[in-house]
């Protein structure tokens, strides 16, 4: 199934599980997510098969599913220029970072790789850096030739967090900013920076009227119907989460424990438990300081 071709500019790259977007101008083209190291062989042969080299290779947001796999892209495309959002490179040089990516892109190799879908490339021993990036803001734009890129800060869900609006194609990729998607099921909120921000920010992606919409993970939808579904679902998913949490009266680890033991499931799963657990804190303690 994949690489997908949406159309002449537009194309899904990775695997169902990480989805790494290419977009394709007349004169420049740009990488739109790094995936992991599990998923950097499999990007990499699949831009050679197109003959492709990105110009551009754009970080949406620094967590280990999103940025383990840049120092396997740099090296491949040293001329490519890298961009991130403001706050992203600061989240990497916390002294926690490195260990915790690591540990993580390691155990994210071996559940991939359970599942057939990894491609031939060790794990990080270090953690990547975004020194000397092209640090963007809300509003700037790339144009690749009669193909303009704008960008999207995005707030609520991690540091540094930008999307990518591709207004000629009525194209928004969301990155994790309604949450990690469950096919069926729905969505895994994912608003560890803030909630109202979260909220403010599906409503403000679903002004954009998209006609197309890819996540980062499990999906992209190109019915209009379905998109504002999409919508729908990942607002229904955090409200649940809000008034579970609120109206919990034990304390805030046994709450965590019990978002824990229902969202840790295919396709959460490919995640180690600790990052996941870590994540049901947040999402406590996020609520809680509303």
């Amino acid at each position: 199934m994949y690489p997908l071709e949406i159309n002449h500019n537009l194309f899904v790259l990775g695997n169902e599980y990480f989805h790494i977007y290419l977009i394709k101008g007349k004169k420049a083209c740009a990488l739109v997510e790094t995936g992991i190291s599990a998923t950097a062989a499999i990007v990499l042969e699949q831009l050679s098969s197109r003959g492709v080299e990105p110009d551009y290779v754009i970080v949406t947001h620094p967590h280990s599913d999103h940025i383990t796999g840049l120092d396997y892209l740099k090296r491949s495309y040293p001329h490519a220029t890298v961009i991130a959002g403001d706050g992203a490179e600061a989240f990497l040089d916390h002294p926690k970072a490195e260990s915790t990516l690591i540990a993580e892109d390691r155990h994210m190799i071996k559940a991939m790789t359970a599942r057939g879908v990894c491609g031939s490339v060790e794990a990080i021993t270090t953690s990547p850096t975004l020194s000397g990036c092209n640090v963007v803001n809300d509003g700037d734009e790339i144009d690749l030739g009669e193909l303009n890129i704008k960008f999207i800060e995005a707030k609520g869900h991690a540091p540094g967090n930008i999307l990518v609006h591709i207004p000629l194609l009525k194209t928004v990729l969301v990155s994790d900013s309604l949450g990690n998607y469950y096919p069926g099921r729905g969505f895994f909120p994912t608003f560890f920076t803030g909630f109202n921000d979260y909220m403010q920010t599906i409503d403000r992606l679903e002004n954009l009227d998209p006609m197309m919409m890819g996540l980062a993970h499990n999906g992209f939808i190109l019915d209009k119907v379905e998109i504002t579904k999409m919508f729908r679902l990942a607002r229904q998913a955090a409200y649940d989460v809000r008034h579970f949490i609120i109206h919990d009266t034990r304390n805030d680890e046994e709450i965590a424990h019990d978002l824990f033991r229902f969202y840790y499931t295919d396709p959460l799963a490919i995640y180690s438990p600790q990052n996941i657990m870590n994540c049901c804190r947040l999402l406590v303690r996020r609520v809680k300081e509303i």
